[in-house]
């Protein structure tokens, strides 16, 4: 690449979401009086969901405006706002208990139902991710079917299962074999986003720390859990995605695992602990890491970028985390600057549209000439930032940090 080049962006990890009066276009008729007596009695405590900031979520030409002068232009789209029947923003909220599960259902595939008609209309620049739940995986398969049927090339979104929701079973139970052999058969993604399966913290002054300081562990359990499973083993051309959860963290636990699995391999076992064939995995962890998984890592540090070459270039999707308040928006050029300044332009583009191109589905031919007028120039990103702006969001601090 030139000096005179420009970048093409895609964002691996973007949020959006509708209105509850958007919503309600979608439901199906019987739940609408439900609904409305629900709509009613709820109140969004989110910053990002209120005032005018929270038609980002949804407002194309503000949306695509913010995009483009960042540079951006297309984006892996997960869920924002709070769909009907929510008790919370869609990602922190638990599993639907029995009980809720009717209407929390009817909830997300009012949103799927939504995102499928949000995406049509610019199909080139959004890969949305459709939801399911895993209470019942008759319903789920059914509804990874209609997301692949509507377009929504992102995938699907799972959640980590917390420890004490005891009314679903966990990731590494075989009863979900059926739904991950129809995401492997579809060639749809499988994708986790960091910040679910924590548990109920209770009402207590040190709940916020708890959940802050132990959100990435419980992030990290559904590739834990899917590869000493043995999911990778038996679906192997299955893809699997984990966003917004950094990645620094993970050569160190493949390092680990590979030890682990290296020695049940030798000796099946481990100190105390015996291991029968059951057990055993073939190959090690680093392997079903590189045959499976991908990693979108938003707002990178400094740890989460030196390690990307542990992790593959072909693996590594850079993300905005747009419209939230920790994401690079509308620092993404400086950004980019501190963390990438020295990178080779080629790898530099692999990151910042190959990996998500070749996993969800971009054509980059058609998002070419887009990127010819917004897209960041060789020479710009391979300038160090050497001053902050006067207001530095949270991302470019997290940038700078250690640098």
């Amino acid at each position: 690449m030139s000096p005179e080049d420009r970048y093409t962006i895609i964002s691996a990890d973007c949020h959006a979401g509708a209105s509850h009066e958007m919503y309600r276009e979608y439901l199906e008729k019987k739940y609408l009086d439900d609904f409305d007596a629900w709509r009613e009695k709820y109140r969004n405590p989110f910053r990002d969901l209120q005032d005018g900031g929270r038609v980002r979520n949804w407002d194309d030409e503000r949306r695509i405006g913010d995009e483009e002068r960042d540079g951006i232009v297309a984006e892996v789209v997960f869920p924002n706002t709070v769909p009907p029947f929510f008790p919370s923003f869609i990602l922190f909220a638990r599993p639907p208990t029995a009980d809720e599960y009717e209407h929390r259902l009817a909830g997300i595939r009012a949103h799927n139902r939504w995102m499928a008609d949000w995406c049509a209309r610019f199909p080139e620049r959004r890969a949305g991710i459709g939801q399911i739940f895993l209470n019942d995986v008759d319903d789920a398969i059914e509804d990874v079917r209609w997301i692949k049927e509507h377009g929504l090339r992102g995938g699907v979104l799972i959640s980590a299962v917390a420890p004490d929701v005891d009314y679903i079973k966990p990731l590494y139970d075989p009863v979900y074999d059926p739904l991950w052999r129809v995401c492997e058969e579809l060639e749809l993604p499988v994708n986790s986003h960091g910040g679910t399966g924590l548990p109920n913290y209770g009402k207590y002054p040190a709940a916020a720390l708890l959940f802050i300081t132990e959100v990435s562990f419980y992030s990290q359990r559904p590739f834990v859990q899917l590869l000493f499973s043995g999911v990778f083993e038996r679906f192997p051309n299955l893809k699997f995605v984990m966003t917004e959860m950094g990645c620094a963290w993970l050569p160190p636990m493949l390092r680990h695992f590979d030890r682990l699995l290296e020695q049940i391999q030798k000796t099946g076992r481990t100190g105390e602990m015996r291991y029968s064939e059951e057990h055993v995995l073939p190959k090690s962890a680093t392997e079903y890491f590189h045959q499976n998984c991908y990693v979108g890592v938003s707002q990178p540090g400094p740890d989460d970028v030196a390690a990307r070459y542990k992790i593959g270039l072909d693996r590594f999707m850079w993300g905005s985390d747009y419209p939230h308040d920790e994401g690079t928006y509308p620092y993404t050029r400086e950004h980019l600057r501190q963390l990438f300044h020295d990178s080779d332009p080629a790898e530099l583009q692999q990151i910042l549209a190959g990996s998500a191109a070749d996993l969800y589905g971009f054509d980059l031919d058609a998002l070419a000439p887009l990127a010819a007028k917004v897209g960041p120039t060789v020479a710009e990103l391979s300038q160090p930032l050497t001053e902050l702006p006067e207001k530095p969001n949270e991302a470019l601090l997290k940038a700078v940090h250690n640098t």
